[in-house]
């Protein structure tokens, strides 16, 4: 049984994206409905971030400090993408309210969450559900994973990653 089990959990492991992995092609929908995928931004490094719900206080912290960042990012050629299950309805009024200049998709089925890896079990107040773990993947031109944050820093997102991406 132990062998079982132990198996399993390195089936799971190895299904987690890790640097130097491509991301999966589809990143989510667009306000429109329209599927986005990877070869949209062809040749631009990207930030991929994922975060689980809109209007949250760490989801809003992370997009505020990212807006903030944006500019700076920016200049460094990254394109930004929010990902999370709320939908386009939700991000609309969400990028809005908080004047958020980047792309935010939706992931409603939860597709993209589990093809990245960060649609995991989670444990809050003895209760435990499935949600999005909040993780950030930073790319290279060719979408090739440089970096991984998985303890994110919400209200200092954009310079802790400056900071990985300038080291």
């Amino acid at each position: 049984m132990w062998c079982f089990v132990y198996a399993l959990f390195k089936i799971t492991d190895m299904d987690k994206l890790k640097v130097g992995d491509k991301i999966p092609s589809m990143l989510g929908y667009d306000g429109d409905g329209h599927a986005v995928k990877a070869e949209n931004f062809a040749g631009k490094p990207l930030i991929v971030y994922f975060y689980p719900k809109d209007n949250t206080p760490g989801c809003t912290a992370e997009a505020c400090s990212l807006r903030d960042g944006y500019e700076e990012l920016r200049a460094k050629g990254f394109t930004i993408i929010g990902i999370s299950k709320d939908s386009s309805k939700s991000h609309a009024k969400f990028a809005d309210k908080y004047s958020l200049p980047f792309i935010l998709l939706s992931d409603e089925s939860t597709e993209v969450n589990q093809a990245f890896g960060v649609w995991q079990k989670k444990k809050m107040a003895g209760r435990e559900y499935m949600g999005t773990v909040r993780t950030t993947f930073i790319t290279d031109a060719d979408h090739v994973i440089t970096h991984i944050i998985t303890k994110v820093d919400t209200k200092n997102s954009a310079s802790q990653i400056l900071g990985l991406i300038e080291s």
